[in-house]
C-alpha cells in the first residue's frame, strides 16, 4: 500500500463518529473559506484556520476520543481530509464503486 493509501485508511479508522465526520466536513469547508479569504482579508483567514483546528480537536477529543489522523500522518491529512470530504460531498466513491469492474469467481 502506498504511503497515501495507508493514511487515507487511518484518516477513515479514526473518523468514525457521525458528528466528528459533520465537524470534519465543516471545518474543510473553512479551510476552503481561508484560502479564498487569503486574497480578500487576511483577519478572516486567521479566524477561519482557527475554527478549523477548534472543531476537528474539539471533535476528537469530544466525540472521537481519539488522536487525530494528523498525528501520525502529518501534512498529507490535510490532502486526505480534503479527498474524503470531497468524496462524500459529490458522491464520487459511490460512482467509483458503481462503475468499477466487477470480480469475477
Amino acid at each position: 500500500m502506498s504511503y497515501l493509501q495507508d493514511a487515507k485508511a487511518h484518516f477513515v479508522a479514526s473518523h468514525q463518529n457521525p458528528i466528528n465526520q459533520a465537524l470534519h466536513h465543516l471545518t474543510n469547508l473553512l479551510a476552503i473559506a481561508a484560502v479564498i479569504y487569503l486574497f480578500y482579508d487576511w483577519r478572516m483567514t486567521l479566524v477561519c484556520l482557527l475554527l478549523t483546528q477548534v472543531f476537528a480537536l474539539g471533535g476528537h477529543a469530544v466525540f472521537e476520543k481519539n488522536e487525530p489522523a494528523f498525528v501520525k500522518y502529518p501534512g498529507i491529512t490535510i490532502l486526505v481530509s480534503l479527498a474524503w470530504s470531497f468524496e462524500h460531498w459529490f458522491g464520487l466513491r459511490q460512482l467509483w464503486q458503481h462503475f468499477k469492474p466487477k470480480a469475477t469467481a
